[in-house]
C-alpha cells in the first residue's frame, strides 16, 4: 500500500465524518479524512449546542468539534484539506481525485453534509455580508443595536432569531405560514421574546439597498397580497438546507433534492460506498445523529473490506 492508498477515505469533515474515522481508525484501518473548508462542518458556527449528552447547559459548536477532531487524531487518523475532483467505482477500489492526485481506497464514506439554501431573489448575492447572511452566530455582532429580520419558520430560524436578539433592537421573524414548524419550547421562547415580532404568511419579494448595504425588506403576504416595507439593516435566511452532493455527478443515487439515497445501514447504490449524515437521506438532521450515521457507515465499511479479504 502506498502513500495514496487506503483501506477507507472519508468525505466531509463534520460530525458525521469524524466519527466515521474515529471508528475507522480505532479499528486499525488506514483511514483518510478530505475536508474542503475548515473540520468541525456547520457545528464550527454554532454558538450553543444545547442537546448534546452529557453537556448540561449546553457546549459551543467550535469547542465540541475540537475535541472531536483530538479524539479522531489520537487513533491515528490522517487528515487533510482538498477538494474531491473526482470519483471513480473501479468495483473493489475507489479512485479518488483530490486536488490534482489520484487516493485509492476499498471503501468510501461520503459525509459532505449540507449548505444553507438561499432566498433566490434578485439583490441576495450582491447583498452577502453587505445586510445578507446565513450565519447568525457568524455575523450577528454587526447588528449590534439594529433592526433585523430572520427569514424561516424551523427549529434554525427560531433559535437565530432568538441568537440575535443579544444584539438587535428588534427582529423580525418572516414565515411563509401562520404557525411555526419548531419545537413547542422554541416557540415559546420566541413568543414571549419582546424583541422578536412575528411576520405571518409572509415571502420576502424585494430588497432595498444603499452604497453601505441594506436598508429595507419587501415582504408580500401570501393570503392578501399586501406588501409591507420592514426597515431592517440585516437579513438572515434560515430556510433550509441543500446537500453537498454536486460533486459526485450520478456516481450514486441520489433524490429529487439532491440527498444521497442509502438506508439506516449507511449503504448507497454501489458496493463499498457509504452515506452519512445530512448530505443522505433521513428524517432527523441533528449532531446526534450525524454521530449515528458516522459510526455505522465506519462499522458497515469494515464489514465490507474484510468480506473483500475472504472473497
Amino acid at each position: 500500500m502506498n502513500d495514496r492508498d487506503y483501506d477507507i477515505i472519508i468525505i466531509g469533515g463534520g460530525p458525521a465524518g469524524m466519527t466515521a474515522g474515529l471508528y475507522a481508525s480505532r479499528a486499525e484501518l488506514k483511514t483518510l479524512l478530505v475536508e474542503k473548508m475548515i473540520m468541525g462542518g456547520q457545528m464550527m458556527t454554532a454558538t450553543l449546542v444545547e442537546n448534546w449528552p452529557g453537556y448540561p447547559g449546553g457546549i459551543n459548536g467550535p469547542d465540541l468539534m475540537a475535541r472531536f477532531q483530538e479524539h479522531c487524531v489520537e487513533f491515528g487518523l490522517e487528515t487533510m484539506t482538498g477538494e474531491v475532483e473526482k470519483i471513480e467505482d473501479l468495483g473493489a477500489l475507489k479512485r479518488l481525485t483530490i486536488e490534482g492526485k489520484d487516493y485509492q481506497c476499498q471503501a468510501l464514506i461520503i459525509a459532505t453534509g449540507a449548505n444553507p439554501r438561499k432566498l433566490g431573489i434578485e439583490g441576495e448575492e450582491g447583498l452577502v455580508g453587505r445586510g445578507v447572511s446565513y450565519c447568525a452566530t457568524c455575523d450577528g455582532a454587526f447588528f449590534r443595536n439594529q433592526t433585523i429580520a430572520v427569514i424561516g419558520g424551523g427549529d434554525t430560524a427560531a433559535e437565530e432569531a432568538l441568537f440575535l436578539t443579544r444584539f438587535a433592537n428588534k427582529v423580525y421573524l418572516v414565515h411563509r405560514r401562520d404557525e411555526l414548524r419548531t419545537t413547542k419550547i422554541l416557540q415559546n421562547r420566541v413568543f414571549s421574546n419582546e424583541k422578536i415580532e412575528m411576520v405571518w404568511d409572509s415571502v420576502v419579494s424585494g430588497l432595498s439597498s444603499d452604497n453601505s448595504g441594506l436598508t429595507s425588506i419587501q415582504v408580500k403576504n401570501l393570503k392578501t397580497g399586501d406588501e409591507r416595507k420592514l426597515e431592517a439593516v440585516g437579513m438572515f435566511v434560515a430556510i433550509g438546507v441543500n446537500p453537498v452532493t454536486t460533486f459526485l455527478n450520478g456516481v450514486v443515487a441520489q433524490d429529487d433534492s439532491g440527498y444521497i439515497k442509502a438506508g439506516e445501514n449507511t449503504h448507497t447504490s454501489v458496493s463499498g460506498i457509504f452515506a452519512a449524515g445530512d448530505c443522505r437521506t433521513n428524517i432527523l438532521k441533528q449532531v446526534s445523529t450525524a454521530v449515528g450515521d458516522g459510526a455505522v457507515a465506519a462499522t458497515q465499511a469494515e464489514k465490507y473490506i474484510d468480506e473483500l479479504a475472504h472473497s
